[in-house]
């Protein structure tokens, strides 16, 4: 298998597109959901929803946090 070094001098022969398309690629391989990430963040989300109907939890506006994080 060629190495890494190896591959990038391939790659800087390419046109402009065509690494573009191959950097895409290689990001897209990467960017695989974890389906256990998937199933917490959703029952994570469930949970609040239904606490915030309750009345257990309480919304907050937007402008608000933003006016938290500001620096």
């Amino acid at each position: 298998m060629e190495s890494v070094d190896q591959l990038a001098r391939k790659a800087f022969g390419l046109q402009p597109t065509e690494r573009v398309r191959l950097v895409e690629a290689i990001l897209y391989s990467l960017d695989k959901p974890d389906a256990d990430i998937e199933q917490s963040w959703i029952a994570e989300s469930e949970a609040r929803y239904e606490a915030y109907k309750r009345g257990e939890l309480e919304a907050i506006d937007w402008d608000e946090i933003k006016r938290r994080y500001e620096r």
